[in-house]
Order: structure tokens, then C-alpha cells, then sequence
């Protein structure tokens, strides 16, 4: 059964990264992964995506140029998950969902049944399930690699990458994967809820500035 209290992460026993280091760091440490796995908890519901052609077509209102750009990825997508078979090192990600959806989340989630008809491991789960966790605020955004680090990423309250805080104590880690774990095991894969709750959507409006 599902405990729904989530672990506590106190930022004072980790270590604070700008965004730079954290991103060189992430590069470098799933690189090196081998037979084991790595978990990501989603919670926030709009995220200022950078680096992404099909998100900016997203905030210029082209959602037809945002879904093209979005399908010229599909073979990069299906090299980095063989890249991980052959590592033996399974990525699986957790996306906490409100409804309606933001218009980000509901690119986002065109985005991730992508990934997971490529073969990743996307599940959803509705935030009515998060909800006892959250009394004191939303679930942190969360990274686990392989067992050995866990990453909170940063965002300012716009939704933009603002660093992570690296934790590496053993217990502080094995309580948050099991936490995501139990989520990813009772979520739904996000094929069948897009096929129900997002596809059948109109195209998503992002508000002026």
C-alpha cells in the first residue's frame, strides 16, 4: 500500500550547485552509471524549458511547429535508450498532473508519451495522491542517479532553472527512491492517459507576459 508521506528533505544536509556545476556534474555522473537504475520525480506544473526548439515554439503560439520540431528528435530519443540498455541502466520518471492541464504540462506531456513510445519509462500520477505530502508546500522537484546522489533542482518561482542541492547520504536517498519507486509502481502509464485526458485537447494558449 501507498504511504503517502513523503520523506524530508532538508536543504542544510546537502550541498548547494549553481546551475553550471550542476548541469557539468548530471552529464558526467549518468554517464558513468552501470546496472543500476535512476528515478525523477516532476511535481510543478509549468517550467520555463530552455534549450528547446518545440518549447519555443510553444511560447510563440506555433503548437503545429512545436509538435513537428518535437518529432524530429524521435531517433535521438531511441539511441539514448539504447544507450541505456546496453549500460543496463533503466531511467524511470514520475509526472505529478493537475487538471486542466497548464499549457506547458500539456506540451510536456506530448513530450513525454514520446519518450516512453521510444521505450522510457514515463508514469503519471494525479496529485490528488501527492496531496497528504503537501501541506507545507509542493513535492520537490528530485533527481535520484543510480543510487548514490539525489539532486533537488532548483527553480525560481517563474519556473526557471536556479541549480540543484546534491545530497549523498545513503539513508536520505534510499528513503526518496523507495518514495518514488511506490509512486511509479501505482501511476499510469502516460500512453493511456494521454489517449484519455490529452488528446482530445485544443491546442494550448501560453499567456502574454
Amino acid at each position: 500500500m501507498l504511504d503517502l508521506r513523503a520523506p524530508i528533505l532538508l536543504p542544510e544536509l546537502g550541498e548547494r550547485l549553481v546551475r553550471e556545476v550542476y548541469k557539468r556534474e548530471f552529464r558526467e555522473r549518468d554517464a558513468a552509471i552501470h546496472d543500476r537504475d535512476s528515478w525523477k520525480l516532476e511535481r510543478r506544473q509549468h517550467f520555463e524549458e530552455q534549450g528547446s526548439p518545440s518549447r519555443d515554439a510553444l511560447s510563440r503560439g506555433d503548437w503545429a511547429e512545436s509538435l513537428r520540431l518535437m518529432e524530429e528528435r524521435r531517433e535521438k530519443l531511441l539511441a539514448a535508450v539504447r544507450e541505456d540498455e546496453r549500460r543496463n541502466s533503466l531511467f524511470h520518471r514520475v509526472r505529478v498532473v493537475e487538471q486542466p492541464p497548464t499549457p506547458y504540462l500539456q506540451w510536456e506531456l506530448n513530450s513525454l508519451r514520446q519518450q516512453a513510445q521510444c521505450g522510457m519509462r514515463v508514469r503519471v500520477v494525479d496529485a490528488g495522491l501527492v496531496a497528504p505530502s503537501e501541506s507545507g508546500g509542493l513535492l520537490p522537484e528530485l533527481v535520484i542517479l543510480g543510487g548514490d546522489v539525489l539532486y533537488r533542482v532548483l527553480y525560481t518561482d517563474a519556473g526557471v532553472p536556479n541549480g540543484a542541492i546534491r545530497y549523498t547520504d545513503p539513508d536520505i536517498i534510499g528513503c526518496w527512491e523507495s518514495y518514488i519507486r511506490e509512486l511509479y509502481r501505482v501511476g499510469e502509464d502516460v500512453r493511456n492517459y494521454f489517449d484519455r485526458e490529452v488528446a482530445h485537447l485544443p491546442p494550448p494558449t501560453m499567456k502574454a507576459d
